[in-house]
């Protein structure tokens, strides 16, 4: 039984997501050449080809994507071993990698880790935003400890807890004439010019596929791609938004001159979930971070 050492496996790891030799050695700081000789003894020691090389790279081949898959859970779990061991031994220290979509790192994630990390300055915590539906397979495939994403995305094997929830609003300039309004239906909005958010691409697809239920049809004057952009769009009057009113905050309504009108739709509230591959094989600061979160919902 053939065994492969983790070098090898960090360096394959490396060269599959750089898509090319000479990238991974520098990112892993070897000789491309000790790069290459350690791919081609991989290679001879499974019996098959794991790499596919071309002029503009490299990339994993059938059997390759099978050993990437592995190989991350293993490195994942090397380092989950290695940050246990480091808490017995130094105390309260450790490394979490989470994967968050973009909502919850507007509306409310850097607050909650910024007290988790005070009170816990021994834990390294990694952030990454991704999809909700990346964010399940990134879980699946060992990239992270945690996840937070939205619960309409299929989280198959995945273990889940309801986390908490946020409302949809339309979001206008203070001198709109809109402004000031207690709530408003989404079908009274449809006259308007919208502005389309790409991270928010289920909400955009759920709102023109109303839209076209009721016989209308709902106008996106323009896309952004941050919230930041969205704020500054609305503030010089081209267009509303339906955005979550919790990532519009008073500093926010401040800052830019916005006014936050709810949207009376039963939709228009969405949850959160987190997610973990399993939960008991968690680090004890994945653990406690999970604690924290839950327990400053």
């Amino acid at each position: 039984m053939w065994q492969i050492d983790q070098m090898s496996l960090r360096l394959f790891i490396a060269v599959c997501e750089e898509g090319t030799i000479a990238r991974a050695a520098e990112r892993e700081f070897i000789a491309p050449s000790a790069v290459s000789k350690r791919l081609a003894d991989l290679e001879t020691l499974v019996g098959t080809a794991l790499l596919s090389r071309s002029q503009r790279g490299v990339r994993a081949t059938a059997a390759g994507e099978a050993l990437l898959k592995h190989a991350r859970l293993i490195m994942l779990d090397h380092e989950r071993l290695q940050a246990e061991l480091s808490e017995y031994a130094a105390g309260g220290r450790g490394h979490v990698r989470v994967l968050a979509n973009v909502s919850s790192m507007v509306e409310f994630l850097p607050e909650v880790l910024s007290r988790f990390l005070q009170a816990n300055p021994g834990v390294r915590v990694d952030v990454e935003e991704r999809t909700s539906a990346d964010i399940v397979r990134g879980l699946e495939e060992g990239a992270a400890d945690i996840g937070i994403c939205r619960d309409f995305v299929s989280t198959r094997e995945l273990d889940v807890t309801t986390y908490r929830s946020d409302h949809l609003a339309l979001v206008v300039p203070k001198d709109h004439p809109l402004a000031g309004a207690p709530a408003i239906g989404f079908v009274q909005t449809l006259d308007l010019n919208h502005l389309g958010l790409s991270s928010n691409a289920s909400v955009n697809a759920l709102m023109q596929r109303i839209a076209a239920e009721k016989g209308r049809e709902l106008s996106y004057r323009a896309y952004v791609s941050t919230f930041d952009a969205a704020y500054r769009f609305i503030q010089a009057g081209l267009a509303v938004a339906i955005l979550p009113r919790e990532a519009v905050n008073p500093q926010v309504r401040q800052q830019y001159g916005l006014e936050v009108i709810p949207l009376a739709e039963a939709w228009a509230e969405r949850r959160f979930v987190i997610c973990v591959r399993d939960r008991a094989a968690l680090t004890l600061p994945a653990a406690r971070l999970i604690e924290h979160l839950m327990a400053t919902r």
